[in-house]
């Protein structure tokens, strides 16, 4: 695949998805276990601000009007909590759930085979990235419209550190760091292209470490696009504290769901 650039859509492309109608659907993976988070819950079920981490990425796609269809893939035995979750939300958009896998690639291959028939596009986003705004959504989206040539669009962040090369704890050399991103999600794809890509993978027994990397091997084109504002993943207990910040920042300047 060629390096990543940084996302160049039209003016035209950068518009409510409305225009096109809702053509996309959202796969929330909510599957994982939160070992590196040390809580029994789950972290995607911890409260932030007052909600569960799952509740702020499903606002989020809610109200993106290029979404059809959110399939939550989560474990079977936690579809209780997720039931009350979303009978906690006044969500406008058909919600149904998935089974997830040992591993998320098992995941996210449940959340496609869950998938309503029809739709042009899907978008696989971490439960666990609650800072997710409909903005970076649908320029994902609509920049994925605008060329023809691309398989997906990859929401990504240039990186600022320094790079080392490291080969048992000594440093071999320094990439020029200009040519990395730090790949995040949603990762929004052709419908079509990942499946065939999952096919693939599946076939040869090949795990990939996102989805973007299944369609890469296939000769697929993804495009970088920057989100508007942090979209940080909660990982660790200290994740969690500075989401509380960002989220309460934009809690009090109404902008958490625009």
């Amino acid at each position: 695949m060629n390096a990543c650039q940084p996302t160049a859509c039209p003016a035209s492309a950068r518009m409510n998805g409305s225009a096109h109608g809702a053509d996309t659907v959202a796969i929330i993976v909510a599957g994982g276990v939160g070992a590196r988070f040390g809580d029994p819950l789950g972290k995607q079920f911890v409260k932030l601000c007052g909600r569960p981490i799952i509740s702020w990425s499903l606002l989020a796609f809610d109200r993106a009007s290029s979404i059809a269809h959110i399939v939550i893939v989560c474990a079977e035995n936690r579809r209780e909590e997720i039931d009350e979750i979303l009978g906690g939300l006044s969500l406008s958009t058909p919600v149904s759930l998935a089974d997830s896998g040992e591993v998320r690639q098992e995941s996210v291959a449940s959340g496609l085979a869950a998938m309503p028939k029809g739709h042009a596009y899907c978008a696989i986003h971490d439960a666990a990235r609650p800072l997710i705004e409909r903005e970076t959504i649908e320029r994902s989206i609509a920049c994925l419209r605008a060329d023809k040539t691309l398989s997906g669009t990859l929401v990504a962040a240039r990186v600022t550190d320094t790079l080392k090369l490291v080969e048992e704890g000594i440093v071999v050399s320094t990439p020029d760091r200009s040519f990395y991103w730090a790949a995040q999600t949603p990762q929004t794809f052709r419908t079509r292209v990942l499946k065939e890509a999952y096919a693939s993978a599946s076939f040869e027994d090949f795990i990939g470490t996102d989805d973007a990397s299944l369609v890469e091997r296939t000769g697929g084109r993804i495009r970088c696009i920057e989100p508007a504002s942090s979209n940080l993943k909660v990982t660790y207990p200290a994740d969690l504290a500075i989401a509380e910040v960002l989220m309460s920042e934009r809690l009090s300047r109404g902008e958490t769901l625009v």
